[in-house]
């Protein structure tokens, strides 16, 4: 008989929000939210979210329940955070640059790291964003404050997901959750690639 030792508890947890939920323990209007999806284990166990994603956005959420790891998580300018966003309308390139230098919008001036166009569908445009650091809808009210130079019209994120924090990467169906493997954790502990 081979012994093996007992295997280290996972520290983090993958879930993919479907849009809709909220990011909350409860909602006193009944909404429905990301623990009410995920396994009663999740709730009862303590796992917590490491940041947010608003209602109308989906994407990749992580949950530990190290209080130390959502802070350094969390803090701006640690790790990256990529999005998917399809927006109403065609950018500029005069336009990406001033995403990268700050646009100004009620809440300040915001800016995100990296944008990439990566595709068109007839008057929407697909994109690849980059942030440091996320504010309340920080990439909604960035492009709102831009706009359309077809229409003279604001342009409008239509969907917006997250797809990857650090070097964890989404890859798994909406509305599903996982461990993370211990190499990801480490990864991302760390900020290196696995």
């Amino acid at each position: 008989m081979t012994l093996r030792p007992a295997s280290k508890p996972r520290q983090f947890l993958m879930f993919h929000k479907p849009k809709g939920a909220i990011v909350t323990l409860s909602d006193e209007g009944g909404r429905r939210t990301v623990y009410d999806i995920l396994p009663r284990f999740v709730l009862k166990d303590g796992w917590r979210p490491v940041g947010r994603l608003d209602r109308d956005s989906r994407g990749l959420l992580l949950f530990t329940r190290d209080g130390v790891l959502v802070n350094r998580l969390t803090q701006p300018g640690q790790y990256s955070k990529i999005y998917e966003v399809w927006i109403r309308g065609r950018i500029t390139e005069e336009q990406l640059r001033q995403t990268l230098k700050g646009v100004k919008t009620a809440i300040g001036i915001l800016k995100a790291e990296r944008v990439e166009i990566s595709g068109y569908a007839g008057h929407k445009t697909r994109l690849l964003v980059e942030l440091l650091e996320g504010k309340n809808r920080h990439i909604r009210r960035i492009f709102g404050a831009l706009k359309d130079p077809q229409f003279n019209s604001p342009l409008k994120v239509l969907d917006l997901k997250r797809i990857q924090i650090g070097v964890v990467k989404l890859d798994i169906p909406s509305t599903k959750w996982r461990f993370l493997t211990h190499k990801e954790e480490e990864a991302l502990i760390r900020g290196t690639a696995y």
